[in-house]
């Protein structure tokens, strides 16, 4: 009995599964405040590549800023964009104001791609667009790092995560923007 019953959840799992994978949450389906305190509803890069990251300014791995500003100077013309998320859940090392940031990133970095209010990706009070990259079917897990990085097809739908140490501009990330690029919306 147990045997046939253990049977029947598997299917109805089974069945279920994919409906629930059918409907999962886009990370383009949240409003996030920008750096300078203002709601960016995400939805308007639907239709565009999106390469969402989540960032430190006194980290090993800053210097990123560099390949990510170049990465998005290059194919902004095209569709794509760069999110820049920052965070301070690993060694506390985005411990400035959304203002110290901005200044920080322009004055060290000059980027110009959009820039949000400093989030929690990971643990206790995760915000919920970390929350749906986190666990959308096949890139789930917890952020190792910052400047880990998601990337969102025009469909809305997240088709690749990158590792932190992965520089935004390795040829493994650039073939899958081109890629992304390339379908049509």
């Amino acid at each position: 009995m147990k045997f046939v019953l253990a049977s029947l959840a598997l299917l109805t799992l089974a069945m279920v599964a994919p409906a629930v994978a059918a409907d999962e949450k886009s990370p383009l389906d949240f409003q996030m405040k920008s750096l300078d305190g203002k709601p960016v509803d995400l939805s308007k890069y639907k239709g565009e590549v999106v390469l969402i990251v989540n960032v430190a300014s006194k980290c090993g791995l800053t210097p990123q800023y560099t390949q990510l500003e170049s990465v998005y100077t290059k194919y902004k013309e095209n569709g794509f964009e760069v999110l820049g998320f920052p965070a301070n859940e690993f060694l506390s090392q985005e411990p400035g104001s959304d203002a110290e940031i901005s200044t920080f990133c322009t004055k060290n970095y000059g980027v110009d791609f959009p820039m949000f209010s400093k989030v929690v990706v990971k643990g206790d009070g995760i915000c919920p667009l970390y929350k749906t990259l986190t666990s959308t079917a096949g890139m789930d897990g917890d952020i190792k790092w910052n400047f880990e990085k998601f990337l969102v097809g025009r469909d809305g739908k997240v088709v690749k995560r990158f590792a932190p140490k992965v520089k935004p501009d390795a040829p493994e990330v650039i073939q899958a923007i081109e890629t992304e690029l390339n379908k049509k919306s």
